[in-house]
């Protein structure tokens, strides 16, 4: 296969993800932002859904404040946010066409129905409700693109770098969200295990599709600990990072087998699998959560560019 129809794949799915992924954010941040004052505390859940997104620089390149109306059209609809919503679903939709031989038409449908669907929508949020319509809708777009990703496409290089593109998006997502809820949600005065962080954490999980995947695995309250324990070294949970690394090995041998030869992708996923297999919540957090999340992060990142220099140049 050419490195050009596998680097359209392995974007189409990323963008995909990521354009979801966003929709998340924002559900949670207006869930967040439509408790009690009593729960909730300062408002500062903005301005972290700006950074979760990865996107502060250029956000206050574009506005002095981080504010409902500002992060919603920004992190949505701006066309000047590479990342954005709207900017996402382009590009998955101009990356999809470039190998529209290469994908099926069930998916095809979904992601140009998507891009024509997207007129209707308008460039500003609309109301609240209207806005959360609109991220549902993005939701169900990614949900069904995913679906008839899996359930149409031939177990081939064609799949195995759209499933790569996935999962290293979908790893990345993961890890961000969970990094942020210390360093960004959870005000300075705020006790761990209050109110607060009670709300937070579970509009977390609904983030990730994981709040009843919780309660069925540990069956008491929301804790920390258990939480990062879920979404990082738990491989039952699809969104979590070692699920994700679980899959990343076998598309990447899948690769490695049909073309031949090993490389740095390859030994780059199984070492990032490893490091999470061999890690243990007690000291994940003796030693900080953060630090372990950047250092994830970095080597995610590192993984995306091995791919991209080994099958996609």
């Amino acid at each position: 296969m050419l490195s050009r129809t596998a680097d359209n794949l392995y974007w189409v799915a990323r963008y995909v993800e990521r354009a979801e992924y966003l929709a998340r954010i924002l559900e949670v941040t207006m869930r967040l932002t439509s408790l009690p004052i009593a729960y909730v505390g300062s408002r500062n859940e903005w301005e972290s859904a700006v950074a979760t997104a990865g996107c502060s620089k250029a956000f206050a390149a574009s506005f002095s404040e981080a504010n409902e109306a500002n992060v919603m059209e920004f992190l949505a609809f701006s066309p000047q946010n590479p990342s954005s919503i709207c900017n996402c679903i382009e590009l998955a939709r101009t990356n999809a066409r470039a190998v529209r031989t290469a994908i099926t038409s069930e998916m095809w449908d979904v992601i140009n129905g998507a891009w024509l669907e997207l007129r209707r929508f308008g460039n500003s949020p609309g109301s609240r409700e209207e806005f959360m319509r609109f991220l549902r809708w993005v939701q169900e777009i990614s949900l069904r693109f995913d679906g008839s990703a899996f359930r149409t496409m031939l177990r081939n290089d064609m799949f195995w770098f759209s499933r790569l593109g996935l999962n290293i998006e979908r790893a990345d997502n993961t890890a961000r969200i969970l990094d942020k809820k210390y360093h960004l949600l959870l005000p300075a005065d705020a006790p761990i295990g209050g109110p607060l962080d009670y709300y937070q954490w579970a509009a977390i999980l609904r983030s990730v599709s994981a709040l009843t995947s919780y309660h069925w695995v540990y069956r008491e309250g929301l804790k920390p600990w258990l939480i990062a324990d879920l979404l990082i070294l738990n491989p039952q949970v699809p969104r979590s990072l070692t699920s994700c690394y679980d899959n990343l090995v076998r598309y990447c041998d899948s690769i490695a087998d049909a073309y031949g030869r090993q490389g740095p992708a390859q030994r780059q996923a199984r070492a990032i699998r490893a490091r999470l297999q061999n890690s243990r919540m007690e000291e994940i957090f003796q030693n900080g959560l953060h630090e372990f999340i950047e250092e994830f992060i970095a080597d995610n990142n590192q993984l995306g560019a091995a791919v991209t220099r080994q099958y996609l140049m």
